[in-house]
């Protein structure tokens, strides 16, 4: 008791604590301008979605500083919980040697205790023994649990954002090809209207000369000869595919024209690059947050972290598992889209590439979004908990399992990483275009934000829900609608 006392705060020199206090206040104040001041910078560069992922961040952090401080207030009443010596005697993360099986459960559970340093934390058992029953859980493996939530929702963000960062730049690189549909400048802002004029018929010229030689590769690449149209050899194809070369330029440019035709056909010079960027990003805003189900998944393989399954081993393929059908399944897509224009043609009906939402799976083309959630999430759940037993319990850990086992791990979550930077992604951002509805980033703010008021009026006056409902998925608006009609009735450049 007199050492317990002597490491309390009372015995604690003054300057001591202060110094502490200081050190957590100004990294506390640090982090919290660093997040304000980004976010001042998103919204002078107008980027509005990134914005709100970042806010999603800060709930994200909010919440994580409420676990931590439930953590510790509970700690002293979890401490006291007392069980039988049965319930904590098996599903051990590390196997006990075989000396230890033998021993009565009193001395086992002592001796755990010590490994824990149970008694360095001032926590002692004999509010348990005395009842013949042991602690629930030591208050240094609390500790530990608490460090690991942590670092796990830390890796997770990082790990989406530098998705997002290497996904974005990927796309960024498509600029080049939407450029070449630029709307012409019109006469009245030229100088010289004839020199104008003849500009402006050459670039449309140029425009279909590009349009048609990439539809007519997008077309050969996915539909010529009869061997591209068999079910077995196209999935193998679009499973191969997505490691080389994931979007061509005749696959954008052919999937551009399938979008507009579908959804603004008045408007050929549609900035579809941006319409997609913008639209990622709003997707990124639920990537970066990490749902209940998500959570459930970390309790599950706590769960089942035994020692000798190999859990954590055979975890890690499931990420890989999952990125690979997704990346065949949206190749697919566009194999599937190419071929369905060719039974067109062949039944004399007009040949345009027709987005569909029956192109995914259970018609929700939403779940490719979920899964690259789950997929991100699994990765990052992978890397944090490996540097966690690194940092926490050393490399020779029980709970780090063989060096045969690690490295495979370390060297898919790598893979993971990169594919689903370089590949996944970008291939999400274009083929989940080819729904049957466009996404509400093809409105800029402002206009969205009148959609809102307009649908939320339309409700408190008693119209149809399902009327209201149609007009919040389609591409028609009433005749009231006080805004520009080049924005929303020809889907003006968002």
């Amino acid at each position: 008791m007199a050492e317990e006392e002597e490491n309390s705060l009372e015995y604690t020199p003054t300057w001591v604590v202060a110094f502490i206090c200081f050190i957590i206040v100004l990294l506390s104040l640090l982090a919290e301008r660093g997040l304000h001041h980004l976010g001042k910078f998103l919204k002078r560069r107008k980027q509005d979605a990134l914005f709100e992922a970042l806010q999603k961040l800060k709930e994200e952090l909010m919440l994580l500083g409420f676990i931590s401080l439930m953590l510790t207030v509970s700690q002293t009443a979890i401490r006291h919980i007392c069980v039988p010596p049965a319930l904590v005697s098996n599903m051990f993360p590390c196997k006990k040697p075989l000396e230890e099986e033998h021993h009565a459960p009193e001395s086992s559970h002592s001796l755990i205790f010590t490994t824990r340093h149970l008694l360095s934390t001032g926590s002692s058992p004999d509010h348990c023994t005395t009842k013949g029953k042991v602690p629930l859980i030591s208050v240094e493996a609390l500790h530990h649990l608490h460090i690991f939530i942590f670092v796990l929702a830390v890796f997770h963000v990082i790990f989406c954002a530098s998705t997002m960062f290497l996904g974005g730049a990927r796309i960024q690189q498509w600029k080049r090809w939407e450029d070449k549909f630029k709307k012409p400048p019109s006469q009245k802002d030229a100088t010289k209207p004839g020199h104008a004029h003849a500009h402006a018929h050459h670039a449309r010229a140029h425009a279909l000369h590009e349009l048609f030689n990439a539809n007519h590769e997008f077309f050969k690449m996915h539909a010529g000869g009869f061997w591209r149209r068999s079910v077995v050899i196209s999935w193998l194809r679009s499973f191969c595919k997505q490691f080389y070369g994931s979007v061509t330029k005749s696959e954008y440019i052919a999937l551009r024209h399938g979008f507009i035709m579908t959804h603004c056909p008045t408007n050929p010079a549609f900035n579809f690059h941006k319409y997609m960027l913008r639209t990622v990003e709003i997707d990124f805003k639920k990537v970066v947050t990490i749902s209940w189900y998500l959570w459930l998944f970390v309790v599950v393989f706590l769960l089942l972290n035994v020692g000798g399954w190999n859990t954590y081993f055979w975890l890690s393929f499931l990420p890989l598992i999952l990125l690979l059908m997704v990346g065949a399944k949206l190749e697919n897509i566009i194999s599937s889209l190419a071929l369905d224009v060719c039974e067109k043609r062949n039944r004399g009906e007009q040949a345009v590439i027709t987005p569909s939402d029956e192109l995914f799976w259970f018609h929700r083309p939403e779940i490719i979004l979920q899964l690259v959630h789950f997929i991100l999430f699994q990765n990052s759940f992978e890397i944090a908990f490996f540097f966690w037993i690194l940092f926490t319990y050393g490399i020779h850990s029980c709970i780090m399992e063989k060096l045969g086992f690690l490295i495979p791990r370390l060297i898919m979550g790598v893979l993971v990483q990169v594919l689903c930077s370089y590949s996944t992604l970008p291939l999400y951002a274009l083929v989940t275009q080819m729904g049957s509805k466009f996404k509400k980033g093809i409105f800029d703010d402002l206009v969205h934000s009148t959609l809102e008021v307009w649908l939320s009026d339309t409700r408190n006056k008693g119209e149809s829900t399902s009327d209201a409902h149609k007009m919040e998925i389609q591409p028609t608006i009433p005749e009231s609608f006080n805004v520009q009609v080049d924005e929303v009735m020809e889907c003006d450049n968002p």
